[in-house]
């Protein structure tokens, strides 16, 4: 038979955080002790070194803090697109002054306007010249909106439920393939990156799901760990430098190959000569095969399918 327990000697548990008595360091130093103490108090609890770590914005941007900077750069947009389960992307990159013809179409008709007043200024002129091609290649960002779109409607109708348009998220060709998404009713993300220069994100990315970066690296990484297919309009720098890297980690195997889409072919054709590259030796035969040229929305979409499908990892209701 068990022996009863003496409940008269188990003590009440104590309060989870306050004490009946405070402990000596919850006050501080009497000024009947010290009258500099107050002062020399507030002095200490001021200083950057009082500051928790995690707090101190000084410290988490010195050189030194490198390391967990980069850590953190990773760790958060992950979390956030584990958090909102998407497992798959298609990556859109063009240029940021392609936009919609029609804001290009005011932005022409104000320059037009100016050089009524300085018909001789040559600056004008080669800006003009300039928003005239720009408004040529506007059509780019029809056709980027309406690609966001296709992959947007993309789960309900073809089983795709973990698959989103991701993109930089700034203006131009990103904000299309986003705004394309959007209009949808689809989740869509933007990676923005942090510059001297403070840029706004699109107002088409899912507000949750709009990240931005401190390094290029590891935005860059990002990129690519979810990519099921990269689609890129026509651009500059920032765009060829993405579609390079891109050719480059599927040439060397450094990841598995996905669908390389370069948007107008003219276009294209004029910023690099693949055949050159061939014919001069600095890349194989095989190489011009890692990507191929589209023109409509329609178009890419449907050779993404093919691609996919033919790599025995077809996109329609299957699960990474």
């Amino acid at each position: 038979m068990k022996k009863p327990v003496n409940r008269s000697h188990v003590p009440t548990p104590p309060h989870p955080v306050q004490r009946r008595e405070p402990l000596p360091w919850q006050h501080p130093k009497p000024l009947a002790e010290d009258p500099e103490s107050v002062k020399r108090t507030k002095a200490i609890v001021e200083s950057p070194s009082y500051r928790m770590a995690d707090e101190d914005i000084e410290f988490l941007n010195c050189s030194e803090a490198r390391g967990p900077r980069l850590e953190l750069d990773y760790l958060k947009p992950e979390m956030g697109m584990e958090q909102h389960n998407i497992r798959r992307t298609i990556v859109v990159f063009g240029g940021t002054r392609i936009r919609e013809s029609a804001a290009l179409e005011r932005e022409l008709a104000s320059l037009r306007e100016a050089q009524k007043g300085e018909p001789a200024e040559p600056e004008l002129a080669r800006r003009i010249a300039v928003t005239e091609r720009l408004l040529a290649k506007s059509c780019y960002y029809d056709v980027a909106r309406e690609f966001g779109r296709l992959v947007g409607r993309s789960g309900p109708e073809l089983g795709i439920h973990d698959l989103v348009v991701m993109t930089g998220g700034g203006p131009g060709i990103m904000e299309a393939a986003n705004r394309g998404a959007s209009d949808a009713g689809a989740k869509t993300v933007g990676l923005n990156i942090r510059l001297p220069q403070e840029q706004c994100p699109n107002p088409y990315v899912t507000p949750d799901l709009c990240f931005c970066f401190h390094y290029f690296a590891l935005r860059k990484m990002h990129f690519m760990i979810r990519a099921r297919a990269l689609v890129a309009f026509p651009g500059g720098y920032g765009t060829l430098d993405e579609v390079f890297e891109a050719l480059t980690l599927v040439q060397t195997r450094t990841i598995e190959p996905l669908p390389i889409v370069l948007v107008g072919k003219e276009f294209w054709r004029q910023v690099v000569n693949i055949d050159f590259l061939v014919t001069e030796g600095v890349i194989d035969p095989e190489d011009r095969e890692l990507f191929w040229y589209a023109e409509t929305a329609e178009e890419i979409w449907k050779g993404i399918l093919a691609w996919n499908e033919a790599n025995g990892q077809p996109l329609q209701g299957v699960q990474p």
